[in-house]
């Protein structure tokens, strides 16, 4: 009975979710209050329909329900609890659920933190939210349906949940990372509503860029997150491995940086409106373009969820509705957006307007080696392959520049610039860049690599540079503590985001080219020495797991001869899916990471082993979290707490 009030209750967000595409826009068209007004409203009933739902699968996991043949394909009653929760999303038909619940969310929070805008204004945004709504949630019911009975036969047991998703991971991943690509729907909202009636004024930049910065720090996080969960789980130790799922995930984050400095100069200064929004269009639409690639089969990928080409078919008509629609309004309305403000060569206008050229380039560069091998295949020319070179040749290439640029833009004016006026900041924080840099990689590194030196040569640009401009900026007309204070939320974010870049381009660099891996086969004893750490093979022990059984080989770890940590690596059977699983076993570091994973049995009842030594890759993840809190302190700045009189100039 709960299925089947899960399948009711997303049949009946759908009426509410065509409602909402339909009654509030006309509203807003003929000037009917009463109609703009049912928005909100109607998008918190799709909302708690969806949620139902959303628990009516939940519920149905938890208690092992194996009449529902979404359950019997993803579960186990030997499956613990929270993972038979998790589970809910481990495939297809559950992930478009969690998507539709984090859309409705989206929505709702749209609604309700935005009731001082023109109801017009807020009635067009949420009918547009809930077009994109209709068309997923018709996708999920005709084609995706997670309620589907195998009544009147049914499992005694399911099928078990893929080992690689048994894992905490995959309680955190998913929802952050569709929780950046659903809000990425809010942007495009924002703009076709901007579209459909010619407006697009500094306030509203200002009420657009929140929304975006948001679903922007999600991305990070959730890609950050992705990149975690896959360098600990995998056994590999690899924290990227431009898989063309990860392509996907990366191709909106690009976009969306791109967006969110697009948004600060057309709040400041009224210019790039027509960009700012074929922006918003396109990072949505990336969103979906990567949905379709991770179901449509055509990528062989350990992320991919397995599908049929109807559902495929399904999504790539939605797709080319949504982007094949919103292009073609953008045609025929950009002329109206008109921006006004002109600016001089060198400005800081020119500098954010390059790096948003750079950024695009840089994902066309992502999307050609995505789609060129499968094109390739598909025009029967054969297999290409496209791997970690070409990504990291042409990325290096174009981050030098991106850098460069990153360092002087903050620096110079807004409108008219002056190269006389920062010439000397630059030569003196060049200089000290260089010096640090490879000071940096001379210390840490046992030889010189060029590329390595030139990647902390960049991140100590970056905060350099930084520090220069947070100078000038507190000292422009007050004492340095005083003008610290003075300096606003957005201006912390600036600064955050940037050297969270930083960090993370240093981590990248030094892992790139200093990580040590070694295979090394061992029986119990024995004693390896890695970059001036000694792994000895204690000893190996069963295990037996709550759905899995395996072994765990303990590890002491010595530097100096002093014990400084002990190791468990695990190899695990899961017995349901008949698949072995690797769990790796790391002694987290600052400056490095020490990595072990158990490979396979031997012969002569050795065991094969692979050790990692990683320099500074946990700097990646910590350039992520900065860069993600100087999303939120943008966010929390007062400029973006409306007043009523503000929200009621406020129009779309």
């Amino acid at each position: 009975m709960i299925p089947e009030l899960g399948h009711f209750s997303l049949i009946i967000s759908l009426g509410l979710s065509v409602l909402l595409s339909i009654y509030p826009i006309w509203g807003a068209q003929i000037g009917n209050q009463a109609m703009m007004r049912s928005a909100c409203p109607l998008a918190i009933g799709m909302f708690l329909m969806i949620g139902m739902s959303f628990f009516s699968l939940s519920w149905a996991f938890y208690i092992n329900d194996f009449t529902v043949s979404y359950v019997a394909s993803n579960s186990n009653s030997e499956l613990p609890w929270y993972y038979r929760l998790t589970a809910v999303w481990g495939a297809h038909e559950g992930s478009l659920v969690l998507w539709m619940l984090i859309q409705g969310g989206w929505t709702v929070a749209v609604g309700l933190f935005s009731r001082g805008m023109p109801h017009e204004s807020v009635a067009r945004v949420l009918s547009v939210m809930g077009m994109v709504g209709v068309g997923f949630l018709i996708i999920i019911i005709v084609t995706s349906n997670p309620f589907e009975r195998t009544l009147p036969y049914f499992s005694v047991d399911g099928r078990d949940l893929n080992p690689l998703l048994q894992d905490p991971g995959l309680i955190i991943h998913p929802p952050m990372l569709y929780m950046g690509y659903v809000g990425f729907s809010v942007a495009f909202a924002f703009a076709i509503a901007s579209l459909m009636t010619n407006r697009f004024d500094m306030a509203w930049a200002r009420w657009f860029r929140i929304w975006t910065t948001a679903a922007w720090v999600f991305l990070t996080l959730g890609i950050a997150l992705g990149s975690w969960w896959a360098y600990y789980e995998l056994g590999w130790g690899g924290w990227w491995f431009w898989d063309p799922v990860e392509n996907a995930a990366l191709m909106p984050w690009l976009i969306g940086t791109a967006l969110i400095h697009s948004l600060a100069v057309s709040e400041k200064r009224g210019i790039f409106k027509a960009w700012t929004v074929l922006l918003a269009i396109l990072a949505f639409s990336l969103s979906l373009f990567g949905t379709f690639l991770v179901r449509s089969g055509l990528l062989v990928s350990v992320h991919t969820f397995a599908s049929d080409p109807t559902r495929a078919l399904f999504i790539l008509a939605f797709l080319a509705a949504v982007i094949g629609g919103s292009l073609l309004l953008y045609a025929l309305r950009v002329s109206a957006i008109r921006t006004r403000g002109n600016f001089q060569l060198i400005s800081r206008e020119n500098a954010l307007l390059a790096n948003n050229i750079l950024l695009i380039a840089a994902l066309f560069v992502v999307l050609l080696g995505t789609l060129l091998p499968l094109v390739h295949k598909q025009i029967g020319l054969g297999s290409v392959s496209i791997g970690e070179p070409f990504f990291n040749l042409l990325f290096t290439w174009l981050a030098v520049p991106f850098v460069f640029l990153l360092g002087i833009g903050p620096l110079v004016r807004w409108k008219r610039g002056n190269f006389t006026n920062v010439k000397k900041a630059l030569i003196v924080s060049g200089s000290v860049s260089v010096v640090v840099g490879i000071g940096v990689v001379w210390i840490f590194a046992d030889f010189f690599m060029p590329l390595a030196a030139l990647g902390a040569v960049m991140c100590f640009w970056i905060i350099i540079t930084q520090s220069v401009e947070v100078y000038q900026s507190a000292t422009d007309h007050h004492h340095l503590m005083t003008g610290l204070q003075r300096l606003g939320c957005s201006h912390w974010a600036m600064v955050c985001g940037h050297i969270g870049l930083g960090v993370l381009i240093l981590g990248i660099a030094m892992v790139q080219h200093y990580d040590i891996e070694l295979d090394v086969k061992m029986t119990v004893g024995d004693t390896v020495e890695v970059k001036g750490y000694h792994f000895y093979f204690v000893g190996l022990r069963d295990k037996e797991g709550p759905n899995y059984n395996g072994y765990i080989a303990d590890f002491d770890i010595y530097r100096r001869n002093k014990l400084i940590n002990q190791l468990h690596a695990e190899k695990r059977f899961y017995n349901v899916q008949r698949s072995m699983m690797t769990e790796a076993a790391i002694d987290r570091g600052i400056t490095r990471d020490l990595y072990l994973a158990m490979g396979e049995r031997l012969d002569d009842d050795s065991w094969a082993f692979r050790i990692y030594y990683k320099p500074f890759i946990r700097w990646i993840w910590f350039g992520a979290i900065i860069m993600s809190i100087g999303g939120l302190l943008s966010m929390s700045d007062k400029r973006y707490r409306f007043r009523q009189k503000t929200k009621r100039k406020l129009a779309i």
